[in-house]
């Protein structure tokens, strides 16, 4: 090669890192394409954030391209409001939306979701699986190009496989209540289930998307681990049923905490094998944490498919991916059971994003929230963002690992739960900094203060033992934390 060509390479080369990062990068032809993959129920209970049980090698091969956030919080831990705030890049006060039954669409008609930005600057918006919340009326076809696809789990195989259940799920070949037990190990392929037809259903996608040539934003969504912990047989068989004892101090509930901080699992309390009150035994116990792996790892099987999917189609460095749950999830620790909290397990999740050109391979601490996630893909694709977003964009934690993330991160819920829609007693607002979470119990109707949480954690610690907010010694942390929370507010007035 002579000097003048070896010149030449050097300048391309440098070029084309330079277009990745530049604004130029969304000239179209060169404008990156985004896989969002969102997970249910999935906790921080990976390989590649350190835990020594978990069998998830998909997940942990993407970490190992991605920028892997340590501090990750949703901003309320139940489905259907945290997707809205996601998608929407807004907090679920601005929405309005704090429950199951609330679509976003009805209170902030004309707020603009995040492929509904990438569809109007010029992007092939598809989704497949769950993006928002399940039932059909929450597909918001405004958000996409096409329709979404599997988003509805009325399909008779979609939570369960085996015949024994689906006659207690769909009895006399009708709809039931949509619950048998809470646990399934069945000898069937992947695809039996519906995180199996998602992965079959996007791998189509892809490989129509890629044909088209037109950049994209394709959203994925898979079920499980949300309960039924149900997944083939095979992916049980990959953990020793003995690694899932609990440790009594860990299944101790939070000292001093207000009486209805936590909650009695009435989610899982429903399915035909659990206890209707009271305690699990230690053999359920064993049989749920078994199950939430064993879905997770399947779960990480349907991840691969699709990742394989893309780098197979030549995809790999011109997409930006981007995987992250919902909310976290209490498997009996502190007495909890599911989400629906204001603790770390519920507001923690795993947040992985893999953009070409950028740092792979690194853990950034940097305090971050859910909500970020938006104004970050617009910037990575040089897209505006829509002035009502309330999200950061964490593109400087991409480049640095080291670059600050937020003061703190909040996260709320309401309580009691459920009660009815929007309709709630105390609003919790819970802020997580370095080393705390401190926790405001607000009067929904008042806004007035009634009860206070704080707790101390040291490194990636996950769980709260003791409530300190009434030590005298603490007064003035608490008056600082207090602070970082956005100002009381009347929201509404609770039920009669």
């Amino acid at each position: 090669m002579t000097a003048f060509a070896l010149r030449l390479k050097t300048l391309v080369a440098a070029c084309a890192a330079l277009a990745l990062h530049s604004p130029a990068s969304a000239v179209a032809g060169s404008r990156p394409n985004v896989l969002f993959v969102i997970v249910d129920d999935l906790r921080t209970n990976l390989g590649c954030y350190g835990d020594p049980v978990a069998v998830t090698p998909n997940i942990d091969r993407l970490a190992a391209r991605s920028t892997r956030f340590g501090r990750a919080y949703v901003q309320i831990a139940v489905c259907n409001p945290s997707r809205a705030s996601i998608m929407t890049g807004r907090r679920p006060d601005d929405i309005r939306v704090w429950d199951l039954d609330t679509h976003f669409r009805s209170q902030v008609p004309n707020t603009t979701t995040l492929p509904q930005l990438f569809q109007a600057h010029g992007y092939h918006t598809s989704a497949v699986g769950k993006i928002y919340h399940d039932p059909a009326r929450f597909r918001d076809p405004a958000s996409w190009s096409e329709p979404a696809e599997l988003d509805d789990t009325g399909e008779v195989r979609g939570k369960y496989a085996s015949e024994e259940n689906l006659r207690i799920y769909q009895p006399d070949g009708k709809r039931g209540s949509e619950k048998a037990t809470a646990t399934e190990a069945a000898d069937v392929p992947d695809d039996a289930y519906i995180d199996g037809r998602v992965a079959v259903r996007t791998e189509q996608r892809l490989r129509a998307l890629a044909a088209e040539g037109k950049p994209f934003f394709l959203a994925v969504g898979f079920r499980r681990p949300h309960l039924p912990f149900s997944a083939p047989q095979r992916y049980w068989d990959l953990y020793d049923p003995d690694a899932f004892v609990l440790d009594a101090d860990d299944a101790s509930p939070t000292r001093d905490a207000p009486s209805f901080a936590g909650h009695d699992a009435a989610e899982l309390r429903g399915y035909t094998d659990m206890p209707a009150s009271g305690a699990w035994t230690p053999a359920q116990i064993s049989r749920l944490r078994h199950g939430y792996y064993a879905a997770t790892s399947f779960m990480d099987a349907q991840v691969g498919r699709v990742l394989q999917t893309l780098a197979d189609l030549g995809l790999e460095q011109t997409t930006i991916v981007v995987l992250v749950s919902d909310h976290g999830f209490h498997l009996g620790e502190q007495g909890l059971w599911t989400k629906a909290t204001n603790y770390e397990a519920d507001a923690r999740v795993p947040l992985l994003i893999s953009a070409p050109g950028r740092t792979s391979g690194e853990r950034t601490d940097a305090l971050v929230e859910a909500l970020d996630i938006y104004p970050t893909l617009a910037e990575l694709c040089a897209l505006p963002v829509p002035a009502e977003v309330t999200g950061r964009s964490l593109v400087s934690n991409l480049d640095d690992p080291a670059a600050p993330g937020r003061e703190g991160a909040i996260t709320q819920f309401g309580r009691p739960w459920p009660k009815g829609k929007g309709e709630f007693d105390y609003m919790g607002y819970a802020v997580r900094t370095a080393r705390h979470r401190y926790v405001e119990w607000r009067n929904f109707s008042t806004g007035a203060v009634e009860a206070r949480e704080l707790y101390t954690y040291a490194g990636d610690e996950a769980f709260e033992h003791v409530n300190l907010a009434n030590d005298p010694a603490r007064a003035s942390l608490v008056t600082e934390l207090a602070a970082l929370l956005p100002p009381a507010k009347p929201l509404g007035s609770p039920a009669p």
